[in-house]
């Protein structure tokens, strides 16, 4: 998969100065843009369209200073609509603006990315693939920001916001497992790989039941197979551990891409928070289906 991923960096290189087709970096990887977006940001720490801006503009810099170029055809070559936006984006990146950088000599460059495979330990993951048939997920959702480590306030201020009507009425709904509470994260903002921006998030059960959900948010989960994974220890820092490991060791590694769907997670008791059984479940599919 590595050699697939890198090969797809070399086309992305080639086209800079063009349009990337999505489509032929679905032809070279054999997955979806959609898994390859996401094992991009795990393995990379950012976003594929961050990627691509920044070679583009270092590029560009590289055009300014060198290669003899003005501001408004480096804008141009590089897909800017206008040189205005050009510019902004530059300064964002740059700390200066496209002009100054022929003024003042000044270079600065984003190196091309190559991933290469690192052996870690120290992590056993328990997992099974099973295949289920289509279910809801039903409860209480928000729109939180994006945190990676330790337990986001907004989700807590959510689950307090649950009235016992509602989670009697969810829990009379529930009949598929875990048959407890769940936290499901969807809709993630462009960017979310650094920990920017926001995401939908419900906090319900998981029913295959049709109706009843009045007062209670739906989110319709077609038949898919998942990953399940568990793991047990403190919360919420394995948990979190164990999903940055799926993403970058144990995916690669595997037969399987994820497929665009919730993420869900479930918790057991949290009495003894340095003890707490968690399970995590990612959509995927088999790379050549």
């Amino acid at each position: 998969m590595l050699k697939k991923m890198n090969e797809a960096l070399e086309y992305i290189e080639s086209h800079l100065d063009d349009e990337v087709d999505f489509k032929e970096i679905e032809r070279i990887t054999g997955t979806s843009i959609y898994h390859f977006r996401r094992m991009f940001s795990f393995l990379s720490g950012m976003s594929l369209g961050e990627y691509i801006r920044n070679r583009k503009l270092s590029n560009a810099t590289f055009d300014l200073l060198h290669g003899g170029l003005s501001v408004t055809d480096t804008a141009f070559k590089y897909g800017y609509e206008s040189v205005d936006g050009f510019s902004r984006a530059f300064r964002d990146w740059a700390g200066i603006s496209p002009s100054e950088v022929k003024k003042n000599n000044t270079l600065k460059s984003f190196p091309k990315l190559s991933f290469q495979l690192t052996v870690r330990g120290g992590m056993d993951m328990e997992y099974k693939i099973e295949k289920k048939e289509a279910f809801r997920i039903v409860g209480v959702s928000k729109r939180v920001p994006i945190q990676f480590e330790g337990e986001n306030p907004e989700i807590m201020k959510l689950a307090q916001s649950i009235t016992p009507e509602q989670r009697e009425k969810m829990r009379s709904l529930a009949n598929m497992e875990p048959y407890q509470v769940v936290n499901a994260s969807y809709n993630f903002d462009d960017g979310w790989q650094e920990e920017k921006g926001s995401l939908d998030h419900m906090i319900g059960f998981l029913t295959t039941k049709e109706s009843g959900f009045d007062g209670l948010d739906v989110v319709e989960v077609p038949a898919l197979t998942w990953a399940i994974f568990s793991c047990r220890g403190e919360f919420p820092k394995v948990m979190q551990d164990t999903m940055a490991k799926i993403a970058a060791e144990w995916l690669p590694s595997s037969d399987y891409e994820f497929v665009d769907a919730p993420g869900i997670t479930f918790t057991g008791d949290l009495s003894d928070r340095s003890n707490v059984y968690s399970e995590i479940w990612f959509a995927v599919k088999k790379k050549d289906e």
